[in-house]
């Protein structure tokens, strides 16, 4: 109070040293003019009449100062009528009560009552490149950074604007009032958000980028997340084409407190799709064909989205023919049409078709695949009897492995075909009651077979390689795909041949002669001793019974020696049958000795020729035996049975029956 009345009191001092320093300026600059229009004599008077005029004039301020400073000093006593508080509050004597109110409250509505940590409305008093001055009714303005308003907004903001913003500080350090626009909005956008989420209301959002097992999106400025199973009915495969995307969402979970914002759009496609799925549902029914979306891809079928209900079609419903895989068919968001097979109204599910959109395949089956046909078709599956052969789609026929070669022993079609093979054969038959169609390749050409007789005729004689050995015999191949079986019996006229690797080998070339063919089963019997004349027709001349032999011991055993006769034949002498009997043969005899005797006995099925020294049992057994011989093949062609070894045993049996007479 007492600087505001020396304030008040110096004013006045102030305002006379200017105005006398103000004159005093313009006398000087009066004098100044005159000097050069007057005299020095009469310059010099004037100014001696002027300085005397200026010390008059400063003599009577100087007397009127000293009075107002006087006045101006507080000593403590205060002047005039004093007032209580109680008198204040009482009404004014020179306002009525209403009068009074009146204006009290004119004053209270230029003041905002305000609360820190809440949202006001301000009017921007100005705006520059950095700060946005906004005035929210307080006692002082608040200062907003430029950078927290939009790109949008800032453009277009001007002084008497109304904007929002966030009531931080009422007072800083320095009195200042912190207001903030970024606040505003986030709390703003965390009330829209609470309220969406209360009401269901829907928002719109922008996805601004992909995260494990989802996406961020914009919503009011607040990252909110939507899970990948959230973005639609259908699965995604393509999360990265939905970013920079503007979509509709419904908040489905708030966490203020942690901040946690979870949207969906899938729930706003289901609450459409409810009404278009009930209305499918009742409706629907067998035989109906309706138009869907592939959704899902697996092993056994595919789901197709109808619009709300979504219907399996199976695999096997896919195509008439053989799939192996649905998508040889159908591709994920394929738009396509399908029959509806079956619907269960207890558990809701569809049973869909897509192959009954078209007519079955073996409709006039036999007109399309006649018998005899020449067709050509894939081979889809292979079996250890055959190969399946696709001809269309839905028909499909069996090769079996009979009828594969004609020449050829396949053991496995593998062999000749492997699957996926574009190849050629002929129709042999069709049963359209069990849906099969038996094909043949071998009828392509023509049957070797047929004339096989003219090429290889009984008894004639002929080359071929051996391809392979086996315990009874030896294959030769006669020509490509001509084969015939020399049994072990037929592969000497003289040795006793237990297998034949003892006289033949594998690929040799060996001369065989024709001795039967069995034209059910496609097999040629072949003999390679018959190729030289039999042998035993001579020695059954030169060693009849009885007949007197020599020859050289080519082999001894503990029950006799091997003789070779002269003609090339072994004949066995038992030790039982020496003239002399000797303890030990190894020891007695050497090969290459000379030996003797006579034959007992002559049996060429078992090519056996037993002789003795003892001349008396050789002319008692002469008396009853005569040499046997088995027919050549000039006498008579050999039978089936007689190549196989069983005239062989047969011949056995004989011997041993005589031998007991």
């Amino acid at each position: 109070m007492t600087e505001e009345l020396k304030k008040a009191n110096d004013n006045p001092k102030k305002e006379s040293e200017d105005s006398v320093v103000e004159e005093i300026a313009d006398t000087v600059v009066e004098t100044e003019t005159d000097k050069e229009e007057s005299t020095p004599a009469a310059e010099e008077t004037k100014a001696e009449a002027a300085v005397a005029e200026v010390e008059e004039e400063t003599a009577e301020v100087e007397e009127e100062v000293p009075a107002q400073m006087h006045i101006s000093t507080f000593s403590g006593d205060v002047d005039g009528e004093t007032y209580t508080y109680d008198q204040l509050e009482a009404a004014s004597e020179d306002y009525s009560d209403d009068e009074f109110h009146k204006l009290v409250g004119m004053y209270e509505n230029t003041l905002n009552e305000i609360e820190e940590k809440e949202i006001v409305t301000g009017i921007v008093v100005s705006v520059d490149e950095k700060y946005v001055i906004v005035d929210i009714g307080f006692k002082s303005e608040g200062i907003v950074p430029v950078n927290e308003f939009s790109n949008k907004v800032i453009a277009n903001l001007q002084p008497g604007d109304e904007v929002e913003v966030f009531l931080d500080k009422v007072e800083d350090r320095e009195g200042q009032l912190i207001l903030s626009r970024r606040k505003a909005d986030i709390l703003q956008a965390w009330e829209n958000l609470e309220k969406s989420y209360d009401t269901g209301e829907i928002i719109e959002g922008f996805i601004q980028r992909r995260i494990k097992g989802g996406m961020v999106v914009d919503v009011f400025g607040i990252d909110a997340f939507l899970p990948g199973s959230q973005i639609d009915v259908r699965p995604v495969r393509d999360f990265d084409a939905y970013v920079g995307k503007t979509m509709e969402f419904q908040v489905v979970k708030l966490n203020m407190q942690a901040e946690n914002v979870v949207v969906s759009h899938r729930a706003l496609i289901e609450s459409d799709l409810e009404d278009q799925r009930q209305e499918i549902l009742e409706t629907i029914e067998a035989g109906q064909v309706l138009e869907g979306i592939v959704k899902n891809i697996t092993d056994f079928g595919v789901f197709i989205d109808l619009g709300g209900v979504d219907g399996l079609l199976h695999i096997t419903d896919l195509s008439w023919g053989r799939v192996d895989h649905p998508e040889e068919i159908v591709k994920l968001d394929q738009r396509m049409n399908v029959a509806v097979i079956d619907f269960d109204e207890n558990s809701k599910r569809v049973s869909l078709g897509l192959k009954q959109l078209q007519p079955h395949p073996w409709d006039e089956i036999h007109t399309k695949y006649p018998e005899n046909l020449r067709v050509q078709g894939r081979v889809v599956s292979i079996a250890d009897y055959g190969a399946f052969i696709e001809l269309e789609k839905g028909v499909e026929g069996l090769i079996h492995i009979s009828e594969m070669s004609w020449t050829q022993h396949i053991k496995h079609p593998s062999q000749l075909v492997q699957k996926d093979d574009i190849i050629e054969c002929v129709v042999l038959n069709i049963n359209e009651e069990e849906k099969k169609i038996s094909l043949g390749v071998k009828q392509l050409e023509k049957d070797p077979w047929e004339e096989l007789l003219e090429r290889y005729p009984i008894g004639s004689t002929h080359k071929g390689v051996i391809r392979n050995l086996t315990n009874f015999g030896v294959f030769v191949e006669l020509e490509p795909g001509i084969d015939g079986l020399i049994h072990v019996s037929d592969l000497s006229w003289t040795e006793k041949v237990e297998h034949p690797n003892e006289v033949v080998d594998k690929g040799q070339e060996i001369e065989t002669v024709i001795l039967a063919v069995d034209f059910d089963n496609r097999r040629i019997t072949l003999g390679h001793k018959q190729v030289d004349d039999n042998p035993w027709e001579k020695y059954a001349e030169e060693y009849g019974p009885g007949s007197k032999v020599e020859g050289e011991v080519s082999k001894i055993t503990d029950k006799g020696m091997f003789v070779k006769l002269d003609l090339g034949v072994d004949a066995f002498l038992p030790a039982d049958k020496l003239s002399e009997p000797v303890e030990n043969l190894k020891e007695s005899f050497k090969e290459g000795d000379k030996v003797g005797g006579f034959v007992v006995e002559f049996d060429e099925p078992s090519k056996t020729i037993e002789i003795s020294q003892l001349e008396n049992e050789a002319k008692k057994k002469t008396a009853k035996k005569k040499p046997v011989v088995k027919e050549s093949v000039e006498t008579g062609t050999p039978t089936l049975g007689e190549v196989s070894g069983l005239a062989d045993k047969l011949a056995q049996k004989e011997k041993e029956e005589k031998e007991s007479k």
